[in-house]
């Protein structure tokens, strides 16, 4: 891992640079650069993710049939179920391999910008400094938001456990992310809430696209 997180410092020293040729020597502005091109480069894979888990969730009522009809016989259900992902043409791993390849991506940016040097003035807007933790609480209070925005557009619908768990996930998410940032660099969730606004961005025009 610190071989990727290594690597995610380099990318921001790089793109930090570039901001200086142009005028404009800004790490956050780096920051936000750098997050933008890791989800356009990881959106097929976000892509598959959304769809897979937007499948599922269509198929939850004729699973949760299956389940009542044959519950007492397990052999049975998975062989029914399992005709039912070839009939829909889901795979129930699909949502799995994309998150198993960009997690220790995500963990890399994440020890990455955490303890990123800075070198020189790390001022951004009204911070004075993203080194530090964000002194009037508008980044936790937008990352906390964000994340709840996101928990909503993937919760579960309907009911059953799942429903249940995700409502819960829903409010429970977005209050504990909120807290961690107040004591994170601001640096590090500017990255968390510059990637939720893409991964709502990119949720919503796949729901529309659907």
């Amino acid at each position: 891992m610190e071989f990727l997180s290594s690597m995610v410092q380099e990318f921001v020293k790089v793109i930090y640079s570039l901001t200086q040729a142009i005028g404009f020597p800004n790490y956050g502005l780096a920051i936000i650069i750098m997050t933008v091109l890791v989800k356009i480069v990881l959106y097929p894979l976000t892509a598959k993710q959304i769809a897979s888990t937007k499948a599922m969730t269509a198929m939850q009522p004729k699973m949760k049939a299956l389940q009542e009809k044959y519950k007492d016989d397990k052999a049975t259900l998975n062989a029914k179920l399992g005709e039912l992902y070839k009939e829909e043409g889901v795979n129930p791993l699909a949502g799995c391999l994309p998150l198993i390849v960009q997690m220790p991506i995500m963990i890399g940016i994440f020890y990455g910008i955490r303890d990123f040097n800075y070198i020189g003035p790390a001022n951004f807007l009204w911070m004075q400094s993203i080194a530090d933790p964000d002194p009037y609480y508008i980044l936790p209070i937008l990352s906390a938001l964000t994340t709840f925005i996101q928990s909503k557009q993937t919760m579960p619908t309907g009911e059953g456990s799942n429903a249940a768990q995700g409502k819960v996930m829903l409010y429970f998410m977005p209050i504990f992310i909120g807290y961690i940032s107040f004591k994170f660099p601001a640096g590090l969730v500017l990255y968390w809430v510059v990637m939720n606004v893409m991964q709502i961005a990119q949720q919503a025009i796949m729901t529309r696209k659907a």
